[in-house]
């Protein structure tokens, strides 16, 4: 429960070792979008483990009280996807999938997109 703003890289070690030392082979990170490319991006670069599909997601309208947001999609989309997906670390956000090298939030239109994608949807 912390601003991915704020997120150190204290932080970052201890997701790494907490999914290193995990018996189970499906993980679902619920993470905030501002630092999120950058944790899966960590998190792919430090585990050293192969035999884990971990995915990252999270929302862009929090889910507070009844008001509109993409949170329960997004982690209803997750845990539909990680049943499904080789071993990896991914990101779902947007209905979509993305790799940590490809995904980058676009701020001014508050959605994810592939930087290896000519489509723009």
């Amino acid at each position: 429960m912390k601003d991915s703003r704020a997120m150190n890289q204290h932080d970052m070690e201890n997701i790494l070792k907490v999914i290193q030392n995990s018996p189970h082979k499906k993980i679902i990170i619920t993470h905030g979008t501002y630092a999120m490319p950058d944790t899966a991006k960590y998190l792919k670069s430090g585990l050293k483990r192969n035999d884990q599909t971990i995915v990252f997601t999270g929302s862009l309208i929090p889910l507070i009280g009844f008001a509109p947001s993409d949170a329960p999609f997004n982690l209803g989309y997750s845990v539909a996807k990680v049943q499904e997906l080789k071993p990896g670390i991914y990101v779902c956000m947007n209905g979509r999938i993305f790799s940590p090298e490809e995904v980058v939030k676009l701020l001014y239109e508050g959605r994810f997109i592939s930087i290896f994608s000519k489509k723009r949807a």
